[in-house]
């Protein structure tokens, strides 16, 4: 089967997990991964037989097979290669929180995204809870939505505390563009125990229309769209009605392709963006 040739700029456990699921993907072809220094993620990939690069992002510009590039880096790093990749006519797929293109969640909306070449996947947060803070929106319309993302100290790696403050700024502004709130508030835990936890998100909701039949409908349809994608995403507490506000707890398992099951946050975010590659793959490359 024709495949899509793909690159990954940064190999830390984001982009290893990433690499992984793109070798098990019907659609992408693992091209190239790129980096700053000789790291265990560049010798890993090259363990596989992927080509490597510890100059940066400059290989994967001049390289007119590669046509999708995934950014697993930093926020600071995407806003200085975005617009170096447009102009090689690449399509970004930033999992930092960067914010340069349109957010994406795929379950809701990437459908409407036909012709970007910048697809931002918000924030492992984000993909946890914009389609419950959305699917409760489209039931009972939100005034305002909180969400408490709180993920094992082991799955936050560097990128992930470095870019804390651009975690919540983003995450807040999805609950809003694309959850459907008129205002949005995210926080992030990062939970030391042992064992470690898994990742476990709370939505918090003011409604409108408050009609908890509805609401149960609504957030059990956008489940079931998101496992096609993410099998390990669950509802751990179904959405609960006080009054006018709204409670629903989320638990997101990994599928353990690189890193631990408990590194769910990771996971989904990598899930999202393999969704939208694959999407883009069959769309744009493979008619």
């Amino acid at each position: 089967m024709k495949k899509v040739k793909v690159a990954i700029i940064g190999p830390g456990n984001i982009g290893s997990d990433l690499m992984y699921k793109v070798f098990r993907s019907d659609t992408p072809e693992m091209s190239y991964m790129a980096g700053i220094v000789e790291s265990e993620g560049i010798i890993r990939a090259r363990q596989f037989g992927v080509k490597t690069s510890i100059e940066g992002i400059d290989p994967i510009l001049e390289d007119n097979e590669i046509k999708i590039v995934f950014e697993a880096t930093s926020a600071k790093a995407h806003l200085a290669n975005a617009p170096r990749l447009k102009a090689a006519g690449k399509i970004a797929i930033d999992l930092t929180p960067a914010a340069v293109g349109p957010y994406v969640v795929p379950c809701v909306n990437l459908d409407k995204l036909s012709e970007e070449v910048n697809f931002n996947m918000v924030t492992c947060g984000g993909q946890a809870t914009v389609p419950i803070a959305y699917a409760i929106n489209r039931a009972a319309d939100s005034e305002y939505t909180e969400i408490v993302s709180c993920i094992s100290s082991k799955s936050a790696g560097q990128g992930t505390r470095a870019n804390i403050d651009e975690f919540t700024e983003t995450t807040a502004k999805a609950l809003e563009t694309l959850g459907g709130a008129d205002k949005g508030k995210a926080i992030i835990i990062l939970n030391p125990a042992e064992p470690p936890i898994m990742m476990t998100n709370t939505i918090y909701s003011i409604v409108r229309r408050p009609d908890e039949n509805a609401i149960r409908e609504s957030v059990c349809q956008i489940i079931e769209q998101i496992q096609k994608y993410v099998p390990g995403y669950r509802l751990r507490t179904p959405p609960i009605l006080d009054g006018n506000k709204v409670t629903a707890i989320i638990e997101v398992e990994g599928a353990g392709d690189f890193l631990p099951k408990y590194s769910g946050n990771l996971d989904i975010i990598n899930s999202a963006a393999i969704e939208v590659a694959e999407k883009i793959a069959r769309e744009r490359f493979l008619k």
